[in-house]
């Protein structure tokens, strides 16, 4: 798996659905060869460390606790445990982020909080800009701005 590769199938992005990352992980390249015991048996092996390593860090285990578990195995056992394993720390988010796209008036709100979040500190900062280069106008927009009113 690569995030520089253009292709969508060489990464699990963040609103992938549970069986677009079980597909992405059984697609993913690997060699004949079962996983190593030791860290070091991934010399010259890139794929296999990936993927043991997207397991290590979604099962939040060292990659030697992971080859005391997996290694000397097929990558067919290892990808297995591996979908189980993505799916069910990454598919939730991939759910609640097309739950939360669909959602218009929420994401409307969010935006508009944020800019008013925004607003507020710019506001501050502009007026003590133009304070400070000797603009008068600044401390009018700002008094009209607290009033809730825009110019």
């Amino acid at each position: 798996m690569s995030k520089s590769d253009p292709s969508d199938l060489s990464r699990i992005n963040v609103a992938d659905d549970a069986e677009t990352i079980a597909k992405k992980i059984k697609k993913a390249k690997t060699d004949p060869e079962p996983l190593p015991t030791d860290p070091k048996g991934f010399e010259g092996r890139s794929e296999a460390e990936n993927l043991a390593g997207i397991y290590a860090a979604l099962a939040g285990q060292s990659m030697e606790q992971v080859l005391s578990g997996f290694g000397g195995s097929q990558f067919s056992k290892f990808k297995h445990a591996l979908v189980e394993l993505a799916v069910e720390k990454l598919g939730p988010i991939g759910s609640e982020m097309k739950r939360i796209s669909a959602d218009t008036g929420y994401i409307d709100g969010v935006l508009a909080d944020g800019a008013e979040r925004a607003r507020a500190i710019a506001d501050e900062t502009l007026a003590h800009v133009c304070d400070i280069v000797g603009f008068v106008q600044a401390k009018k927009l700002a008094a009209k701005h607290a009033k809730g009113t825009r110019s």
